[in-house]
């Protein structure tokens, strides 16, 4: 079993851990060191075992935190998964019919004649006007 020494509020400690996990050790003790920082700077030094106990209790405060947000998370998730299953088992709406009007092929041609008359008339005007 490997041994590591850590470091918490200035003070180094031998700890022994399975083998290859020395790395979370390290990172876990770079958490508890933290808090113990935290009421170092704030309260000054202490005994040993308080700063730790505290440091721990901090912790555990966090802790307890997380563990209420993710489990808020975990029913907003839960909520959300079953609206979701809920629309995708919804039948899929009817498409939607669109009409378009359809002009007759007599109303163009009626159209395009006034608009050959109106052209005529317009040149006529033109030509009097001119001259």
């Amino acid at each position: 079993m490997p041994e590591v020494t850590i470091q918490i509020g200035g003070r180094g400690f031998d700890v022994s851990c399975q083998e290859g996990e020395e790395v979370f050790l390290q990172a876990a003790a770079k958490m508890l060191d933290d808090e113990a920082q935290v009421l170092s700077d704030q309260i000054g030094r202490m005994p040993e075992s308080r700063m730790l106990l505290m440091a721990g209790l901090m912790l555990a405060d966090k802790t307890a935190a997380n563990d209420d947000k993710i489990k808020t998370l975990e029913r907003k998730l839960s909520e959300v998964e079953a609206e979701v299953k809920t629309l995708r088992e919804m039948p899929k709406p009817e498409p939607e019919r669109v009409e378009v009007a359809v002009v007759p092929p007599s109303v163009t041609d009626t159209l395009a004649e006034l608009a050959a008359r109106a052209e005529a008339l317009a040149s006529v005007i033109e030509d009097k006007t001119a001259g």
